[in-house]
């Protein structure tokens, strides 16, 4: 069984779009490491999932729906459940989870800006946001600030 069978197999959502598909095949090719793949896969099936659920091509997604992706994520439930308490508790998953899981969205849109089939890409590059500095360095924006600033 191939690596691509395998993973349409574990997200069936990334069979349904040719390009997604496509995409993670020319990773696999390129010999990037399973857990990679997979960690790819897994951001990808879940922007997809939303994507159908919202009835959005996501070949010609906007911004807008960039943010309703990562407003999801921000706000999904906790997997150890509602009573977990931690430091920056409340819903949702970690602002490093959630960049974690733009990354494979957001190089997805590179790979449609290569193959001619979009202008530009949606997600939010490494922006940062005013704050404190920090060994000359100003502090990083959460991923909401980074898909809302990227203009369309």
């Amino acid at each position: 069984m191939s690596a691509t069978t395998v993973l349409m197999e574990k997200w069936p959502v990334l069979g349904r779009h040719e390009q997604a598909a496509t995409w993670l095949t020319i990773w696999m090719d390129l010999g990037r490491a399973p857990r990679t793949i997979d960690a790819y896969a897994r951001g990808l099936a879940e922007y997809l999932l939303m994507c159908e659920r919202e009835d959005v091509d996501p070949v010609t997604a906007n911004r807008a729906h960039i943010a309703v992706y990562v407003r999801e994520l921000t706000s999904r439930p906790h997997r150890r459940g509602a009573n977990v308490v931690s430091i920056d508790s409340g819903a949702g998953l970690a602002n490093a989870t959630i960049q974690q899981r733009l990354v494979p969205v957001r190089l997805f849109y590179d790979f449609l800006m290569e193959e001619g089939l979009r202008e530009s890409n949606p997600v939010g590059r490494g922006r940062y946001t005013p704050g404190r500095q920090r060994a000359g360095q100003q502090r990083a924006g959460t991923a909401a600030d980074e898909a809302a600033v990227d203009p369309q």
